[in-house]
């Protein structure tokens, strides 16, 4: 009668989960407008940034820089005098204000080096941090371009060609879906199994199970099944109609191998998050302890920040967490289109985990229910 128990206990579970209306909002959001807005959204890329140019030099090198502020990175530049940029950038009517001396190109080409000043609004923050140095390189650019037909410059002895792979276009859009479905799976796990094992103690159904004829590893099996299914199918739902359909991310590897990383990771962390329900009496409780382990798991897992960048100890550290790997297998297989033969080290890892993560928390679960009444 055990997976006959295991079963029922798993639909009961989804009844009572279909009656939450809060979580099912949850998970729809997490899976669709966070999805969505987080791909889309322009953080790392300057988009139509309002600028105004004081030309006083007025000669053929000023013109060129001007004309290379360009859609979609810039507005059409606004030809400004000195005493208007104060006024506008007060106003709030441009981001940049980029002042070109007088004498500008004359300086360039005796080689004196002058400067142009670029004023910045920083209230603007994203923007002023990404325009500046695009602003930077694009006059520098100019410059150079400009020099190069009077002065004679030297060949340089080697030639940087750069080739990107796996995204050419350098879309951030492609990257941004991805790994927003990935934050969505880790941190749904972990809230859906806490929620449903304290869910029974908020409402008091905790002593209906204890009188069944069930057992802890039952019970904990049935929350894991269960809420597994739920975050597993949004997840494959999101990544089909959201990032494939809706954002026409072109996913490069196998759908069927990303999804059996998927239930290998889900496995690991709704066992991890019924470990965190045993330690708190209330959601309120619950959400706070999960902030402070969800987290350092997210920032430091890879999907954020690159793990290269990392200390080694942090990364070696890292290797116990299960989103860690799970990241490994979904930027592996969906942005490089990787195989078994690449991910296998980082499936058979989430296993281990996994098995870890139920058993330790099996034993604790089994000293808690008996004092959850």
């Amino acid at each position: 009668m055990q997976a006959e128990n295991v079963w029922y206990l798993g639909v009961k579970e989804l009844r009572s989960l279909s009656r939450d209306r809060v979580l099912i909002a949850l998970i729809v959001l997490n899976f669709t407008v966070a999805v969505y807005g987080g791909a889309t959204a322009s953080s790392e890329v300057l988009n139509k940034a309002a600028i105004a140019v004081v030309d006083e030099d007025r000669s053929p090198l000023s013109v060129r820089i001007v004309a290379a502020f360009q859609t979609p990175y810039f507005q059409p530049p606004v030809l400004i005098t000195q005493t208007e940029m104060d006024r506008r950038m007060d106003a709030g009517l441009d981001t940049f204000a980029v002042v070109i001396p007088p004498d500008f190109q004359r300086d360039v080409l005796a080689k004196r080096s002058p400067a142009v000043q670029l004023n910045v609004d920083a209230t603007r923050v994203s923007q002023a941090l990404i325009g500046s140095g695009y602003i930077q390189r694009i006059v520098g650019v100019e410059v150079q371009a400009f020099a190069q037909r009077y002065q004679s410059n030297p060949v340089p002895l080697v030639d940087l060609a750069e080739r990107a792979r796996f995204n050419p276009a350098l879309n951030k859009t492609w990257f941004g879906g991805v790994n927003k479905v990935i934050e969505a799976v880790t941190m749904l796990a972990l809230v859906l199994t806490g929620a449903a094992l304290l869910r029974e103690r908020e409402r008091g159904t905790i002593e209906h199970l204890l009188v069944m004829p069930v057992t802890p590893f039952e019970i904990m099996t049935s929350k894991v099944w269960a809420m597994g299914a739920v975050v597993f199918a949004a997840s494959a739902l999101s990544l089909i109609i959201v990032v494939r359909g809706l954002l026409a991310v072109p996913l490069a590897g196998s759908i069927p191998l990303f999804f059996c990383g998927t239930a290998l990771h889900l496995f690991a962390t709704t066992a991890l998050g019924l470990f965190l329900a045993t330690f708190t009496k209330s959601m309120s409780q619950f959400g706070l302890l999960l902030m402070m382990v969800w987290l350092p798991l997210q920032m430091l897992s890879g999907s954020v920040t690159a793990r290269e960048s990392m200390p080694a100890a942090i990364q070696w550290v890292m290797l116990a967490a299960p989103n860690t790997h799970f990241v490994m297998i979904a930027q592996g297989i969906l942005f490089r289109g990787a195989g078994l033969s690449v991910v296998w080290p980082q499936s058979l890892a989430l296993t281990a985990i996994g098995s870890v993560l139920f058993g330790v928390p099996l034993s604790r679960f089994r000293k808690t229910i008996g004092t959850m009444a």
